[in-house]
């Protein structure tokens, strides 16, 4: 049977085929494999997971996160010196308003001097580094700042549109989008009046649907771009009498977590709405007391979602890189 010929094009397209090589390069390209550095090793992670990752302050969360978008923002190569990144951009939004550029700016110059072998300090007046490269990774560092959970939302609802500009302008796809910290308004989240408004057909504000819209903000960006999400929270630790005379539910308010273990070692305060949509879960741990090394800080992860048994120990220095142990 003879096909139409204003049909062609489009008969063309479904029965359109190609190679496992052909398709593998492509799905590569899109959702190219990140390595990331400890304590993210231990599992594949790749576009579409949500990582949280749990503990006090301090505990090194917003320097984990400054790794992985190092690893991220470097090239695989760069004339001729091999940096093992992927070359690609990363967004940092900033709830908690406390993030230092300088924190960045002294673990990638530290990064590149090593790849290079380059033995001298950054404080050493002799101290030579490629400031071309520097620029074109910073250049990958998007940041926004957000001041409370309104423009947090505003910021989520708007990202597909940056996002595409940036791919328009000629700049690499944004590969990772990081949270610091998802529960930083949650205080001001509750203080919202929980009656209804004026209008029926709007929905009541408060943490709940807050937290609601930020969820479902996020699961639309994840069906239209591959993106890997990471996200800082502030863990309540203490024995369940005193953590529940600190944080009391509301009726309207879920904590319960279906997809994590019951006998967590800290309270979940976020509603189970994002609970749900976390796949990997991660907690940290301050050793300051525990450690011998008084000069430096030392720190435990320990992966809870999925479950493994092994534990990871890092120190950080005074240019804020992590070092395992």
């Amino acid at each position: 049977m003879q096909q139409p010929r204003d049909m062609t094009p489009a008969f063309s397209w479904i029965t359109a085929d190609e190679t496992a090589e052909q398709a593998l390069v492509r799905i590569l390209t899109e959702r190219p494999f990140l390595i990331l550095p400890p304590p993210f090793h231990r599992l594949p992670l790749r576009a579409g997971n949500v990582v949280e990752i749990v503990g006090p302050s301090p505990s090194a969360k917003t320097l984990i996160l400054i790794q992985a978008a190092i690893n991220c923002i470097l090239p695989k190569e760069w004339k001729g010196v091999s940096y093992g990144g992927l070359e690609r951009a990363v967004l940092f939004i900033d709830l908690d308003c406390r993030f230092d550029v300088s924190s960045i700016s002294r673990a990638l110059q530290r990064r590149i001097i090593e790849a290079n072998g380059l033995r001298s300090s950054l404080k050493g007046s002799g101290n030579e580094y490629d400031k071309e490269l520097f620029v074109a990774c910073l250049r990958r560092f998007l940041y926004r700042r957000c001041y409370n959970s309104f423009e947090f939302i505003a910021t989520l609802k708007t990202l597909h549109h940056r996002l595409h500009q940036e791919k328009e302008k000629g700049g690499s796809a944004v590969y990772i989008l990081l949270i610091d910290s998802i529960g930083a308004f949650y205080w001001m989240d509750r203080a919202l009046p929980s009656s209804s408004t004026r209008n029926n057909n709007r929905k009541s504000l408060s943490l709940q649907t807050v937290v609601e819209t930020v969820v479902q903000e996020i699961q639309r960006l994840l069906v239209v771009h591959p993106i890997l999400v990471l996200a800082t929270k502030s863990a309540v630790f203490g024995d369940k009498q005193s953590t529940t005379d600190v944080i009391r539910k509301r009726p309207d308010e879920k904590t319960s977590d279906p997809r994590g273990p019951q006998n967590k070692p800290y309270r979940d305060f976020m509603p189970s709405v994002w609970q749900s949509l976390v796949s990997h879960r991660m907690l940290l741990r301050s050793l300051d007391g525990e450690s011998k090394n008084q000069n430096r800080p030392t720190f435990s992860t320990e992966w809870l979602l999925p479950s493994l048994n092994s534990m990871d120990y890092f120190t950080v220095n005074d240019d804020c890189l992590l070092i395992p142990k």
